[in-house]
């Protein structure tokens, strides 16, 4: 029976060498939310990896659910030119709109997908602990999913609330976790690591691009047209009353699901603060992506090369955090 645990109320260029050390194990690595801006988590990993820094628990919630399973069951580069290939027409591809149920999105599609590359995998197959952050849409009760089937697992850390459908899971209404947890410090303490490190992706909301004149620009909104890669051909395919309702907008106002995804962005940043300040991580990473909206799924590359930039950054103070919280094992010649 599944296991579901956990009721809790300008550097541009990687230039270091890696580390020569052997350090205990121990390191957390908490994965945020924060849709498209989640691919900035995988530049961070490239980092940590080419560094020998690796992870022995991840948790995520969101997105960051997604990346941290695929980093850990070997897939991340799959994930990573996954994601550099996506443009506008294949992002509606993977969108089946729904007009009378619990969401707008089925996620059949994309369930597919999932299921695709991790087949009947569960997280106790494994290296490390692995643990996806969602919340029950009945209790509002953080709920740490670390045993049973990872695509179940990761689905229901991503269940957007009117986006994506909940899921239902030992016998408990699961949606997305950034809505009691964005950046999962505190589970990765409780799960034994001695050095924590936490790639924050809302930490930049008010570093947004503002044209003048337009007040809406930071709203992020999801214009399905707007882009040269959508053939006139196509669009009949996804046009309908319910999607441009939904997802289109005139140049003075938002759309509707820019609206959503900003409110979301705002309460994560707040929700965030709250609880960074009650368990601080070791490492805040903040990649600074305010300027890319949380739906610009066809920015991966971009995303990925500022998740890197913030890693680099970041390095001397986590290797300067390693030498006190993990010192060179005795194995070490050095030691």
């Amino acid at each position: 029976m599944t296991d579901i645990e956990g009721d809790k109320e300008d550097i541009n260029r990687d230039n270091t060498e890696p580390p020569k050390t052997t350090h205990a194990s121990g390191i957390g690595l908490a994965l945020g939310g924060g849709v498209a801006r989640g691919f900035a988590h995988i530049g961070v990993l490239n980092v940590l990896d080419r560094h020998g820094i690796k992870p022995s628990i991840i948790t995520g919630t969101s997105i960051g659910a997604i990346v941290g399973a695929c980093y850990l069951a070997g897939k991340l580069r799959t994930f990573e030119d996954w994601a550099c290939s996506l443009n506008r027409m294949r992002i509606l591809s993977y969108l089946d709109f729904h007009s009378r149920s619990a969401s707008m999105i089925g996620g059949k599609r994309l369930r597919r997908v999932l299921d695709a590359n991790f087949k009947d995998m569960l997280i106790e197959d494994l290296p490390h602990p692995f643990i996806a952050i969602a919340a029950d849409l009945s209790t509002g009760h953080e709920v740490w999913l670390r045993k049973g089937n990872i695509v179940e697992a990761i689905t229901a850390s991503y269940a957007l609330p009117g986006v994506f459908p909940p899921v239902d899971r030992n016998h408990r209404i699961l949606v997305d976790g950034a809505l009691v947890n964005p950046v999962p410090v505190a589970p990765a303490q409780a799960m034994g690591a001695r050095m924590t490190i936490a790639v924050d992706l809302n930490a930049d909301i008010i570093g947004k691009a503002v044209k003048p004149g337009n007040r809406f620009q930071t709203v992020a909104g999801f214009d399905l047209f707007d882009e040269n890669d959508v053939p006139m051909s196509a669009r009949k395919r996804f046009t309908s009353a319910l999607t441009e309702k939904i997802f289109g907008r005139q140049s003075n106002s938002p759309s509707l699901f820019g609206v959503m995804v900003s409110a979301l962005n705002i309460v994560q940043d707040r929700i965030t603060r709250s609880r960074l300040a009650g368990d601080p991580p070791d490492i805040h990473i903040k990649p600074k992506i305010g300027d890319i909206g949380m739906l610009e799924f066809e920015k991966a590359e971009e995303l990925i090369a500022r998740g890197e930039e913030a890693a680099v950054r970041a390095l001397p103070k986590i290797k300067d955090a390693m030498q006190v919280l993990l010192p060179p094992t005795p194995n070490d010649p050095k030691a």
